[in-house]
């Protein structure tokens, strides 16, 4: 190949190529193949800005056509694209959520030699059936942080197994400190807490892992499985390893706050920071596993920023020029230069994707990679649990702080109602379906439709989101399609843009309005505007010499034109909005649901 490596302005999705320019949103036409590699680097942008430098230098024969989603759930989408069997060349998600579904869609690694860098413990963990179809890009370690430079002075060490724990806890609050500290300002906090106590008993087991998988089927209840963790959670209550922050600042504050003012000793969070030592007072920050009863299990946690595959039409025939460029930028990334682009004094909990890697011993997460390598660190719980992880962080939330009555047993009888009524109505929460996949044109319209229904607005100016040069991007703008099936708040959360909660509307003529969706938005300043779609109650033609009230997104609209049509914002959910037109409509497709 001798075409150069670029950032395109596309928002190519496998199926079409929608085309845009600054006159407007072009109507999508059959895909042309092309030689250039599709690749949706979702929120994972930022973190991949240097490999993408390096990987322009080592190859620039590579072609890439870099897609755009800045939408509201990125987990969310990259799945119901790959249940569209529509997914980029290179595909990226932040959670493996369908195993059999990933085996069907994407190609198998396990043959090519960088997978060999990683540990089996890691291989292990991602294995479908033998094959290797998703990779992590890194992982981010968790574990319980702690004050170690205090630790050192009161002559204190990290402790081994739960009764040394407790008497640690004991001599820290003699000295009248707080044992540990636990974030609650988000229920994950707490979902995640009692969950990776679980996991130093029996959820990681087979037992454990066929048991969660019952559990979300239906088929198993928390009652008779969850009792005996439940009393070691009550334990750690006890010995105040989880007290709560009366004003509930998220865990970042609580670390530099209690740890860092030396309020406490621990805390239990589900976060990666940012820091290996406190700004003020130059104390070191530790990090230990969570401690199972009798030491024999105690475990870190992790997570990879994201997982990374190939499609697997990659694998037929015609495109083998494209299977092996896509090959050579994992080899890249899997390659230690490639790991160390993405790691920085910025981020000493990220760890790379190898196990030739070895942090040293006196880096945060040292102990942390060691387990992860032998086995002794499992992945962080989220996916599938997604519809009643809220709800039931929020019941362990109470329990934490001695609240409307909850405790243990109360907690599983809580995970078991929620479960069942989470299966027992997908009728209520399946609100509207799909009849048939929508071009990103199309969702845009819908969603034009919806923001111009609630703000009894004459027209809607939608703005599309894309990559330009120098990896601007708008996250105000749509980048997410609507495919055919169910709609519930998840899939709707998809299509909409990710900043959400006030809208804007303007008087201007029907001149001025298309005068304005031919120019674009120039959100950057840099004279490279993206698009605007101008949706229209009706689908009428505005008049060019009458006045019309126009709805616009938040942050779609530069303060030039913001001034110049006198904008009033106002309140209100774009969200919210889809949600309750869609339930209105009960089905929609693309030819259909008129806006009168």
């Amino acid at each position: 190949m001798n075409m150069g490596f670029k950032y395109c302005l596309l928002l190519l999705f496998l199926a079409a190529a929608l085309l845009f320019s600054s006159c407007g949103v072009a109507k999508e036409e059959p895909r042309q193949e092309s030689k250039a590699l599709t690749w949706e680097l979702g929120s994972n942008r930022g973190n991949l800005g240097k490999f993408l430098d390096m990987l322009k230098e080592t190859y620039p024969e590579i072609e890439l056509d870099f897609i755009s989603y800045t939408g509201g759930n990125y987990t969310g989408y990259s799945w119901a694209q790959m249940r569209a069997d529509d997914i980029p060349d290179i595909f990226v998600t932040p959670h493996m959520v369908d195993r059999d579904l990933a085996k069907e869609r994407l190609a198998d690694l396990s043959s090519y030699s960088f997978v060999n860098g990683f540990s089996n413990a890691i291989l292990d963990q991602v294995s479908i059936d033998g094959g290797i179809y998703l990779l992590p890009l890194n992982n981010a370690m968790y574990g319980i942080y702690y004050n170690k430079t205090l630790m050192e002075e009161k002559g204190w060490e990290a402790p081994s197994n739960f009764d040394e724990l407790e008497a640690l806890c004991k001599e820290i609050q003699e000295e009248g400190l707080i044992p540990g500290i636990v974030g609650t300002n988000l229920t994950g906090g707490p979902f995640s807490t009692v969950f990776n106590l679980a996991k130093t008993s029996w959820l990681t087991t087979p037992e454990g892992v066929e048991w969660e998988k019952d559990f979300l089927a239906g088929d198993a209840t928390a009652k008779g499985t969850w009792e005996e963790t439940m009393e070691y959670v009550q334990r750690y209550i006890d010995i105040g390893m989880l007290q709560t922050d009366p004003e509930d600042r998220n865990t970042a504050q609580l670390i530099l706050d209690y740890l860092g003012n030396r309020k406490a000793v621990f805390c239990t969070a589900v976060l990666s920071v940012n820091i290996t030592e406190f700004p003020d007072t130059g104390d070191e920050l530790g990090m230990m596993p969570f401690i199972s009863e009798d030491g024999g299990k105690n475990i870190y946690m992790y997570s990879p920023s994201c997982y990374l595959g190939i499609s697997k039409r990659l694998t037929e025939p015609g495109n083998e020029e494209k299977l092996e460029d896509a090959i050579q930028i994992l080899s890249l990334l899997y390659s230690k230069e490639g790991q160390e682009t993405l790691i920085d004094k910025e981020t000493p909990c990220v760890m790379s994707a190898l196990s030739s890697d070895v942090v040293g011993k006196d880096s945060l997460i040292y102990d942390a990679q060691q387990a992860l390598w032998q086995g002794r660190a499992f992945p962080m719980t989220y996916a599938r649990w997604e519809n009643i992880l809220s709800e039931i962080g929020q019941a362990y939330k109470e329990w934490f702080r001695g609240e409307n009555g909850m405790d243990g047993k109360a907690c599983i009888d809580r995970m078991d109602e929620l479960q069942q009524d989470y299966l027992n109505h997908s009728d209520v929460l399946d609100f509207c379906e799909s009849t048939a996949d929508f071009t990103l044109e199309e969702t845009g319209i819908l969603l034009g439709k919806a923001l111009g229904s609630a703000a009894g607005a004459d027209a809607v100016m939608v703005p599309f989101g894309g990559l330009h040069e120098g990896n601007v991007e708008l996250k105000a703008g749509v980048t997410g399609k609507l495919y055919k099936g169910k709609i519930n708040v998840e899939v709707a959360n998809t299509i909409t843009p990710s900043v959400d909660g006030k809208y804007a509307v303007m008087t201007m003529t029907g001149a001025q309005a298309k005068e304005l969706e031919a120019a674009g938005f120039d959100a950057v300043g840099d004279g490279n505007p993206f698009p605007y779609l101008l949706v229209v109650r009706g689908n009428k033609e505005l008049q060019d010499d009458t006045s019309y009230q126009v709805a616009f997104f938040l942050d779609g609209y530069t303060e030039e034109t913001a001034k110049k049509y006198d904008a009033q914002v106002y309140d209100g959910s774009l969200r919210e909005f889809l949600k309750k037109w869609l339930e209105e409509q009960k089905t929609v497709s693309p030819d259909g649901n008129p806006w009168e």
